[in-house]
């Protein structure tokens, strides 16, 4: 249960939003959605849902804090992926393009309408594909510390970046990660030559809906001239950097869901200026 405060003048309102977990099958994979938003408004298909997809190993858990901000003004929902977060392995490797049909079939399902998919690490890799994949569904992307660098395209290279990045994440980050490693230990091991190989430059410069990187200004993993390179890549891309490591939405959680709703915003304003350059 999360508690939002809104101030309206000198009234005070106290909304008192309860997440809805629901186990969603797939063509024989298991999904969790975990849905927040503002009361009344866990089943809006009539706005955008903001789709929170988590990284190689992770849960819905890394994007906990920011799920809680994003959800006083949006529906949101923070996707578990098959294998991770304590859900049964999927026994088979599961490639980006897989996955992001499963999120958006899943979410759907639910009664979403149009989609604002944020990815984090390997999770930026399946909010590309979503949007390729599914145009009609996927209004705009948010690449959150975006994998896997070009340049440092081996299991050497990301071993070293993510024990650089334990060095300078929270001491409750750094629990979130070791217990849901755990957790998806099987499938962990099946997803990083599809995570490693996927062509993340190529699929970014593909792209017809706008797309905001953003990246921690301590992230090893996601490192600045990389970030700023898949930004670069999009037709209509924004790099941003806010303080923290490689879970930067969980270091700054207040200033990433104001990035996340003034990029929400500009791109509904470009709409609204510019109908027939948008769909």
């Amino acid at each position: 249960m999360t508690t939002l405060t809104q101030h309206c003048g000198r009234a005070r309102t106290v909304v008192v939003v309860r997440a809805k977990v629901e186990t969603v099958p797939v063509d024989g994979l298991t999904v969790r959605l975990r849905t927040l938003a503002p009361a009344g408004r866990l089943h809006d298909a009539l706005v955008p849902t903001v789709v929170l997809v988590h990284g190689i190993g992770m849960s819905h858990r890394s994007f906990a804090r920011a799920q809680a901000v994003l959800a006083r003004t949006h529906r949101t929902v923070a996707v578990d992926l098959p294998g991770f977060g304590g859900l049964p392995a999927a026994g088979r490797r599961l490639d980006p393009a897989e996955l992001a049909d499963v999120v958006v079939r899943a979410v759907r399902s639910r009664g979403a309408g149009e989609l604002v998919v944020v990815g984090q690490s390997m999770g930026t890799q399946v909010a590309v594909e979503a949007a390729l994949r599914h145009p009609d569904a996927v209004s705009s992307v948010v690449l959150v510390g975006p994998v896997v660098d070009d340049r440092r395209r081996t299991l050497f290279h990301q071993a070293v970046d993510l024990g650089r990045d334990c060095l300078v994440e929270t001491p409750r980050m750094n629990a979130v990660v070791l217990t849901d490693y755990f957790r998806s230990v099987r499938q962990y091991v099946r997803e990083l030559r599809p995570m490693l190989r996927h062509p993340l430059l190529d699929r970014v410069a593909a792209l017809d809906v706008p797309v905001l990187v953003v990246r921690g200004d301590r992230d090893p993993i996601a490192r600045r001239d990389w970030a700023a390179r898949v930004a670069a890549r999009a037709r209509r891309g924004a790099i941003v950097e806010l303080p923290g490591a490689h879970h930067v939405q969980e270091h700054r959680p207040v200033a990433f869901a104001d990035l996340v709703a003034e990029f929400r915003r500009v791109d509904a304003l470009e709409r609204l200026v510019a109908p027939e350059d948008h769909r």
